[in-house]
């Protein structure tokens, strides 16, 4: 798992807006405020998901602040073989993302 930042992780999106970027969050949580390009995968429900996501590709992870987005990246490449090089967590999660004035919903 590698630590990026939100500045850093918008920067990714301005280049590639067809990044995996999940957000981790609940759903009502994600209905109140959540960056631009995010897609909603609860990690309540993630497992259950996986399906969804291309561990192969580069996968970036967010959530409120930091913590459940390392869960699971850390679940990422210890229960699904995710190799490290290809997760990501971006630190200050969503509560960063607001407070920088990124693009969100």
């Amino acid at each position: 798992m590698q630590n990026i930042t939100t500045k850093q992780m918008q920067d990714i999106l301005a280049a590639n807006p067809d990044a995996q970027f999940i957000d981790v969050r609940e759903p009502e949580e994600y209905a109140e405020v959540h960056a631009l390009g995010t897609k909603n995968v609860p990690m309540s429900q993630f497992a259950d998901r996986l399906h969804e996501i291309d561990t192969a590709e580069d996968l970036y992870v967010i959530c409120r602040s930091g913590g459940r987005s390392e869960r699971v990246c850390q679940y990422l490449e210890q229960a699904q073989g995710a190799e490290s090089e290809h997760v990501f967590n971006v630190l200050g999660g969503t509560i960063d993302w607001v407070e920088q004035d990124l693009p969100r919903k």
